[in-house]
């Protein structure tokens, strides 16, 4: 027998040893172990995209083509417990029937709530009997109060109309339409016992339906000074609508708006693709002083929006310091008005040089980490072949930096999209406007969640476009064999 077969039979003899004998099942494996560990790992970022991303993205697409207050259910009765007999959209004009008070729920807020107060009231009828029971708060005079205010005597208060019953109504319920208990005369002393709070309804009716006919709390329900006309102001029950996503495109601002976005899209990134490339081939090169170009170009990365739009703002203002250069060279000969209404083009312009300013240096990042992703023995290589370099940055640099420039071009063009705080700060968002201020301006100024959010829905859905452009348009070598 060989030396390489006894290695081989005792192999197979160890292998046999270390195997459970017939009958015995051995330690139990656990490779459910191994497979959830992946699932623990990532449940704290689902947690977060859940909480963080997929939450809000869908309240936002919800404001956008959902209305909370679309329609009021008119009921057949004053009160909550009664039948819907009709569904009356917002806005819609109505006329008033008739109007009666319930007892106000703790939890009613918000609307034009009108309320109404009655006291639980004791006193002496005419007959000398004595009479419990409800009367309005129009209807008593309060003459006696507890420490903490609240009314606790008072007289009835007499009828004024001529010919007017002096007598007034005590109701078993604070409620106009209640069975009447008795009556107090004009002026005769009563205790107060109790305060109810009632929310008036209003009977209402459309004004191009005759048939459709209910009740509603007045908190919903805008009657004007006639006391017999109204609209139905907001309602209690949601439908999907695309009026919020016709709102904004009927925008006065909207289509303004799109265009300075678009065209400051169009401005910028070519301009600021080349110059990143430039400074990320300088860095690459490995020149003398490339950690002083370095931080000199990734120094405006430390700076907010706002603050580089005051600085620029800073530069072209009437006293600023371009008017001051040009004066001090003689190419003019006072002050010139760069940021008004009348030299949009030149606020455009300023627009331009401080995204440039301000954003270069974040491409210019991404490209940097590819750049150094590509080996040095490829480049030399082709140095070696007799590539120029030129040659080597069209053939071998930029097709290997696909993949980062798609994220770059992903990144900038959705940053260009939400470019909100130098707009404003160089124009005021009046004289030029784009799509992130018309946003800020429907959620802050016309307190409109729903336009706002439908804005910034049409924001999302450009920066998708986009993104899914890039990946289709610049796509790595290896991904176009594999299509």
């Amino acid at each position: 027998m060989s030396e390489g077969t006894e290695v081989t039979l005792a192999t197979v003899a160890l292998d046999e040893a270390d195997q459970p004998a017939a009958g015995d099942a051995g330690p139990p494996r656990r490779p459910w172990r191994r497979k959830i560990v992946p699932y623990l790992l990532i449940a704290p970022t689902v947690i977060y995209l859940a909480m963080f991303f997929a939450y809000p993205m869908y309240e936002g697409l919800r404001l956008a083509i959902y209305d909370d207050e679309a329609e009021l259910p008119l009921i057949d009765e004053a009160s909550l417990d009664g039948d819907e007999v009709a569904r009356v959209e917002q806005g819609t004009p109505v006329a008033v029937l008739g109007q009666q008070g319930n007892l106000l729920a703790e939890e009613t807020e918000g609307g034009d709530l009108l309320t109404e107060l009655w006291f639980l009231v004791e006193g002496e009828q005419a007959d000398g009997s004595v009479v419990e029971g409800w009367v309005s708060e129009a209807r008593v005079r309060v003459r006696e109060e507890a420490g903490d205010g609240t009314p606790i005597g008072g007289t009835i208060r007499p009828q004024l109309a001529a010919g007017a019953d002096p007598f007034t109504e005590i109701r078993d319920e604070p409620n106009e339409n209640a069975a009447a208990v008795g009556q107090l005369d004009e002026r005769a002393p009563i205790d107060i016992t109790e305060v109810a709070i009632l929310e008036v309804w209003f009977q209402v009716r459309p004004l191009d339906d005759s048939t459709a006919a209910g009740w509603a709390p007045s908190r919903f329900i805008q009657v004007f000074e006639n006391g017999e006309e109204g609209r139905i102001d907001r309602g209690t029950e949601g439908v999907f609508t695309t009026k919020f996503i016709d709102r904004m495109i009927n925008d006065r601002f909207f289509e303004d708006a799109v265009r300075t976005t678009l065209l400051l899209m169009v401005l910028i990134l070519p301009i600021q693709f080349v110059l990143a490339m430039v400074m990320a081939l300088v860095i690459h090169a490995r020149i003398r002083f490339t950690s002083g170009f370095l931080y000199a170009f990734t120094l405006p990365m430390g700076m907010s929006d706002l603050a580089v739009g005051i600085l620029f703002l800073s530069i072209f203002r009437g006293n600023g310091f371009l008017n001051s250069i040009l004066e001090g060279l003689g190419i003019i000969d006072s002050p010139q008005a760069f940021l008004t209404a009348e030299t949009r083009n030149w606020i455009i312009f300023a627009i331009v040089l401080a995204e440039l300013w301000r954003a270069t240096s974040i491409v210019m990042v991404i490209l940097v980490s590819g750049l150094q992703a590509i080996p040095d023995e490829t480049l030399e290589a082709a140095e070696l072949f007799g590539a120029s370099y030129w040659q080597r940055v069209r053939h071998v640099i930029l097709p290997l930096l696909r993949p980062s420039i798609q994220v770059a071009l992903i990144l900038r063009t959705i940053l260009a999209l939400q470019v909100f705080a130098v707009v404003v700060a160089l124009s005021g968002g009046d004289v030029v406007t784009v799509l992130a201020h018309e946003t800020y301006r429907q959620y802050d100024d016309f307190r409109n969640d729903n336009v706002a959010s439908a804005y910034a829905l049409f924001i999302l859905l450009l920066s998708v476009a986009s993104a899914i452009f890039y990946l289709r348009a610049v796509r790595a070598e290896s991904e176009v064999r594999d299509t």
